[in-house]
């Protein structure tokens, strides 16, 4: 009896131990399973590399560029020290390559302002270039003097004189004979004075749109 319990106490550890055992075919066939799922699984997306920013440019002293104003200006309401704002008219390339594209916007100020007088003094009107924007950063910068200056009085007050004094005269040699036409004359004078007075302001003045021609005093270095 003793020994038939013992027999089939061994051939129970002899089933379980052969139970634990793994199959090598098995676990090879596993990893291949696992391999070729990995394999046919799609790949992580890598993000971009962000491209590089291209490398500074230096604007040269003496580069020209033009601007449009954005505002009139005028001698007569305008002073020195007033700020004025244009946008680029042409684009300022290096190569192929923009550099400060067209309709950038510029900042100035007005150095000089004098109104015209009635019988003697030019108007004058003297901007500069201060400032720009460019890709949400300012860059100062210093640029030359764009200067207006008006004609002068003496042409038209000699007009205005002058032919006030000749049709007085003619009046007046009508009216009283040789001394009715230094009346005339005197007369006529005095009115052509008035109405020089009245016309002879010579001022400044520049539209909206007026294009207007700089060029740089120092280098600016952009980037």
């Amino acid at each position: 009896m003793v020994r038939s319990i013992s027999a089939v106490s061994c051939l129970i550890l002899l089933w379980a131990a052969g139970c634990s055992r793994v199959n090598p075919d098995t676990a090879q066939a596993a990893q291949a399973a696992r391999a070729a799922a990995l394999a046919a699984a799609p790949a992580t997306p890598q993000p971009a590399a962000e491209p590089a920013p291209p490398p500074p440019v230096t604007l040269a002293q003496g580069t020209k560029f033009r601007v449009r104003l954005a505002e009139a200006l005028d001698t007569e309401r305008n002073r020195a020290g007033d700020k004025f704002t244009a946008s680029l008219d042409e684009p300022l390339v290096d190569g192929d390559r923009v550099i400060v594209p067209k309709h950038t916007s510029f900042t100035g100020h007005i150095v000089e302002c004098k109104p015209s007088g009635r019988f003697k003094g030019r108007a004058v009107m003297a901007l500069q270039l201060d400032s720009f924007e460019l890709n949400g950063r300012r860059y100062d910068l210093r640029s030359s003097v764009n200067e207006r200056e008006s004609a002068g009085h003496k042409k038209h007050h000699l007009a205005w004189i002058g032919g006030g004094s000749g049709g007085g005269a003619m009046i007046g040699a009508i009216a009283g004979g040789g001394a009715g036409a230094l009346i005339g004359a005197g007369a006529g004078a005095a009115a052509g004075a008035a109405g020089s007075a009245l016309t002879g302001k010579r001022n400044i003045h520049l539209p909206a749109e007026s294009v207007l021609t700089f060029s740089l005093k120092t280098p600016v270095t952009i980037g």
